[in-house]
């Protein structure tokens, strides 16, 4: 029995241990993010509609601040040591945000601060998990195994929701900030199960390069390195296009969904179970493609090809917007296109980092994951509004989208095409 789910799983000998540690992992990280998601969203919504950009910009100013911050981090501190720290942070700013929202006068302050903080976490935590798991496994490996690894998170994903859908009533929205902390502290053991494994029993593919001490060793260089990197490489510059292209579809869908469940609840809770219950549905789709499909599509069409699946989707799901904006239309392209990017892309894009050096998967990463990322949503955001402003309706606006994910796929393919070659020179 134990032979055969190896196989099914795709795992090699001394693999297990760290793809279980792995799992759970990203498990009790994305279910600490998905209890907050929805809190997050209904606040957003509660702000008003209207000053969304306005959030959108205040995250992307607070990515500036915190990217040379992780890098002066990251340059003075070894793995072992910053990765705890960051998510050491996060917990402590739980605890804070439980306590300040006892405050009634604080509220509605609190609440915008909230939105802006949590759209931070989520992109630093995800970015900082893949950044040690592409430092951990192989290009080989990570076709394998990533898919997987990522089921984990879905799975979390789905528990995150359930737990708010549950839970948000009876305890109220603020009680489960709690919760989402206590989930975040166990992802800190795992981080330390993990980093005790690499030394022990690291597979050599992943670290051939690497000697011991340098493992253990801060990173150094520069704080601002993670940005310098990006200006230079032509490869990097692509991912940060890509990302662009991602976010800028990704927000003009965001905006229309606020739009249109602020016309249909009027009630917080009620708004808040909704978001929960979106994020259930789209999640269990994604852990059954994970399972499923993921490392398939990675071994058998390849890096670009795997890639290019969500954008081309994508230029479908906006034509069809277009033909037929209506409410059915959008929740279907809304599940179908979000499984598809934690499921399929999202593990085919951390594969273009496993073609880099050390300094590059942390530092670099990073500020693609979190500056870019954050960047490209204040400029969609303002994007989204200004076409409003100027009268255009959301089927007007979903055709200016297609020829943008037409764009999206290209680039794709050219990256995927990119970290295959080089991947077969680091070989």
């Amino acid at each position: 029995m134990r032979q055969r789910l190896t196989k099914w799983l795709k795992l090699e000998p001394g693999e297990g241990v760290a793809v279980a540690w792995a799992f759970a992992y990203f498990f009790l990280l994305l279910a600490s993010y998905y209890i907050l998601r929805p809190l997050r969203d209904e606040m957003g919504i509660a702000g008003g509609i209207a000053k969304l950009p306005w959030l959108f910009t205040g995250t992307f100013i607070a990515m500036l601040a915190a990217v040379p911050l992780f890098g002066f981090i990251t340059t003075r501190l070894p793995r072992q040591r910053f990765l705890p720290l960051v998510y050491g942070f996060f917990i402590f700013n739980l605890l804070l945000f439980h306590a300040a929202f006892q405050v009634d006068g604080w509220r509605e302050v609190m609440a915008r601060t909230f939105f802006i903080w949590a759209s931070v976490f989520n992109l630093f935590v995800v970015s900082v998990f893949w950044s040690f798991m592409v430092d951990l496994f192989s290009s080989a490996q990570g076709k394998r195994l990533f898919g997987l690894i990522a089921a984990g998170g879905t799975a979390g994903a789905i528990t995150g929701p359930a737990l708010t859908a549950l839970l948000v009533v009876p305890v109220g929205p603020v009680n489960l900030l709690l919760l989402s902390a206590l989930l975040l502290a166990g992802a800190v053991l795992c981080i330390r199960q993990l980093g005790r494994w690499s030394e022990r029993k690291a597979p050599a593919p992943a670290h051939e390069l690497q000697k011991p001490e340098e493992q253990k060793a801060p990173l150094g260089g520069s704080i601002f390195a993670g940005l310098t990197l990006i200006v230079r490489s032509p490869y990097l510059l692509g991912i940060a296009l890509f990302m662009l292209l991602f976010t800028t579809l990704a927000t003009f869908l965001y905006f229309e969904q606020a739009h249109i469940v602020a016309r249909s609840f009027d009630n917080s809770a009620e708004r808040t179970r909704f978001f929960a219950l979106l994020d259930l549905g789209v999640n269990v789709l994604t852990v059954l493609t994970q399972v499923l499909i993921t490392s398939r599509l990675l071994t058998r069409v390849g890096v670009a090809g795997t890639l290019a699946l969500v954008p081309l989707l994508s230029a479908f799901g906006f034509a069809l917007l277009a033909l037929t904006p209506v409410l059915a239309a959008l929740a279907g392209f809304q599940v179908l296109r979000r499984a598809g990017e934690y499921a399929i892309t999202r593990p085919a894009r951390e594969m273009l980092y496993t073609v880099v050096d050390r300094e590059t998967k942390y530092k670099a990463k990073n500020a693609l994951d979190t500056v870019v990322y954050r960047g490209g949503d204040a400029l969609a955001g303002w994007l989204f509004a200004g076409l409003k402003s100027l009268g255009l309706g959301f089927a007007a606006i979903a055709w200016l989208a297609v020829p943008l994910a037409l764009a999206w796929a290209a680039v794709a393919l050219w990256l995927g095409r990119r970290q295959a070659k080089l991947s077969r020179n680091k070989d």
